[in-house]
C-alpha cells in the first residue's frame, strides 16, 4: 500500500468514475468532492467508459437542465437508460471473472431504487465501490464553490475538477496506466482509464494493489 499523499485532492463528481479518479481517493489524506459548481456536459460527471467487444462505450446518464449547482441537477428517465446501461455492463462483461460475483451489489443502481439527484447516485456509487475494493477514503463535498485550489482554507490542494477528463485530460504523472487483464486484451489491447467497473469486474479484489 502506498503512502497516504500528505495533501488534498478536489475531485469533480462522477458516475463509475476512471480508475484515475478513484487513485486519488486511495492515495490522498483527503479527497473534497465539488458539490457547487456548474454542470459541465460531456464529462465523467454522468458518464463513465467501459470495453466492449466493439471498443470503447460511453454510458451516459441523462440529465434535467437549469440547475445552478451539481448537487441540484436532477437525474432524467428519458431514454429507459437504465436498463440499456445494465444491458451494456452485464454484456461487455460477462466473460469477466467477476461480474457474477459483484452482480448484486451492482444492479440496485439500476433496478431497486431510482436517484432524484445525479450527484446522489455518484456519491452512494462511490460509496459502495470503495467499499467493495476496500480502500476508506477521507471524504467530503465542497460547501462553496472553489475557484481554484487557492480559495481553498487548506495547506495543500491538488486540483483534479478539469484534469481528470474523457476528453483533453491534463497531465497527470502520478497516474501511469500500467495493463491489468481484460476481457478483450487480445482485439483491442490494452485500453487504459476506464471506469473502476474495468477494474473490478476483470480484477476482482486485487484491484486495490492497482491503485
Amino acid at each position: 500500500m502506498p503512502t497516504a499523499f500528505p495533501m488534498t485532492a478536489l475531485l469533480s463528481t462522477t458516475y463509475f468514475g476512471p480508475v484515475q479518479w478513484y487513485q486519488k481517493l486511495y492515495r490522498y489524506g483527503e479527497v473534497l468532492v465539488e458539490a457547487q459548481e456548474s454542470f459541465k456536459k460531456q464529462t465523467f460527471r454522468n458518464r463513465c467508459l467501459i470495453a466492449t467487444a466493439q471498443g470503447v462505450q460511453a454510458l451516459t446518464v441523462p440529465v434535467a437542465g437549469g440547475e445552478k449547482t451539481i448537487e441540484a441537477v436532477h437525474i432524467s428517465d428519458h431514454g429507459n437508460w437504465r436498463h440499456l446501461h445494465w444491458q451494456a455492463i452485464t454484456s461487455a462483461y460477462g466473460d469477466s471473472p467477476f461480474l457474477e460475483y459483484y452482480e448484486d451489489d451492482l444492479r440496485p443502481f439500476f433496478f431497486e431504487r431510482r436517484w432524484k439527484y445525479l450527484f446522489d447516485l455518484n456519491w452512494d456509487i462511490c460509496a459502495k465501490m470503495c467499499e467493495l475494493i476496500d480502500i476508506h477514503p477521507k471524504l467530503s463535498k465542497t460547501f462553496q464553490f472553489a475557484k481554484n485550489a487557492d480559495s481553498i482554507d487548506l495547506q495543500a490542494v491538488d486540483d483534479f475538477r478539469d484534469a481528470i477528463a474523457p476528453k483533453h485530460p491534463a497531465a497527470d504523472p502520478a497516474f501511469l496506466p500500467r495493463p491489468y487483464y481484460q476481457v478483450f486484451s487480445q482485439r483491442h489491447g490494452f485500453l487504459p482509464n476506464l471506469s473502476i467497473l474495468d477494474l473490478l469486474l476483470n480484477m476482482g479484489p486485487e484491484s486495490v494493489l492497482y491503485l
